[in-house]
């Protein structure tokens, strides 16, 4: 293993946004509205305004006494996101928005609605220090991680412009920027705050959340543990070690077989599938045998608790890859399914405004 590879595990030292409500389990938001001096019930209806109303200004929290909104603002709503840019595709069924923290930070996230769902990708850290090489985001360095209420900010704006819609929010999924695995506490705190039942959570289903990684082992067992029981995506995209060394770095300190072990864990552990995420890449990982290879291997390692998500290799700039050709990608999947491995191709969403998978970059 790189002696330099271990850094980039670690979010650059720098000032966490200020305390935010949504930062706050229970025990800590009722201490807090106790040291305003505030009886404990307030609690209880800030978490109803936030959480189910999807508001986060005291100033509109019409069932709070006016005079003591100012003072809930300052101390538990601070401003933390500002949107600097949105912008739609797909018949405005698709939606980035670049978010500006108050320090200035950028990143993005991605609501797409679809006939039976409506799901938004949110980011974990701005920007990724995996350096997978096919990904913009990854490509950009790591800037910082992300606090749980930056992370759960965008869930709730998500939620909010949805109402506006008469629509509601049914699916989460953590493939935005930046890790998740490498930022978990915050994540394991906006998780339990995403599936919690109102008033104290989003109420989301835990099988409606997904969790991406690149295959961080030992925290892929860690969040097994929790027993949330959310779907894990693991970002593999090679089958064989001198691949993967490659396309996802990680690999030089967990190889494929270690990561693929962790995840059996995980799906033995929650007995929900493991969604295998595979970026098909011309020329590069798409090659009948590593077709075969990948086959063999899930189902040696997870049988029938693997699913194969082939995604088509999104452009990013500068980058002299592209995606697979039709044919290749249809004897890839063949393949896959002929090991005995479900496999099937992603419908990406997103592309022309690099709002798709690995184009993410939050570029003012």
């Amino acid at each position: 293993m790189s002696k330099s590879l271990p850094l980039v595990f670690d979010a650059p030292r720098r000032a966490m946004p200020p305390r935010h409500f949504a930062d706050l389990d229970d025990d800590a938001r009722a201490a807090a509205v106790a040291e305003l001096g505030l009886p404990a019930f307030r609690g209880k209806q800030l978490a109803n305004q936030y959480f189910n109303r999807l508001i986060a200004d005291p100033a509109e929290m019409t069932d709070l006494p006016a005079g003591v909104r100012d003072q809930l603002g300052a101390a538990l709503f601070p401003p933390l996101l500002e949107p600097l840019r949105e912008i739609e595709c797909d018949a405005g069924e698709t939606r980035k928005v670049l978010w500006r923290a108050v320090d200035a930070t950028t990143f993005e996230s991605v609501l797409m609605r679809y006939p039976d769902r409506n799901t938004v990708c949110i980011s974990s850290q701005a920007g990724c220090g995996m350096a997978c090489p096919f990904c913009a985001t990854g490509q950009g360095g790591l800037k910082r991680n992300l606090s749980t209420a930056e992370i759960l900010e965008q869930v709730r704006a998500a939620g909010a412009e949805l109402r506006h819609r008469d629509a509601r929010l049914s699916n989460i999924v953590f493939m935005g920027m930046g890790e998740p695995l490498a930022n978990y506490s915050r994540v394991l705190a906006a998780v339990r705050r995403i599936i919690a039942a109102p008033p104290g959570g989003f109420g989301i289903s835990a099988r409606s959340v997904t969790v991406s990684t690149v295959g961080l082992a030992p925290a892929i067992r860690k969040l097994a543990d929790e027993r949330l029981n959310v779907t894990l995506a693991l970002s593999l995209h090679a089958p064989d070690d001198e691949l993967r060394d490659t396309l996802v770095p990680v690999n030089n300190r967990w190889k494929v077989s270690e990561v693929l072990d962790a995840a059996r864990y995980y799906a033995d552990v929650t007995g929900r599938r493991v969604s295998i995420e595979y970026a098909l890449i011309r020329d590069v990982n798409d090659q009948p045998w590593r077709a075969d290879l990948l086959g063999k291997r899930l189902h040696g390692a997870l049988g029938a608790l693997a699913h194969v998500n082939l995604i088509p290799l999104n452009p990013t700039p500068g980058s002299e890859w592209d995606a697979s050709p039709k044919p290749v990608e249809r004897e890839f999947v063949r393949r896959v399914r002929e090991r005995g491995v479900s496999c099937t191709v992603r419908d990406t969403r997103g592309r022309e405004i690099a709002a798709a998978c690995g184009q993410l970059a939050a570029q003012g």
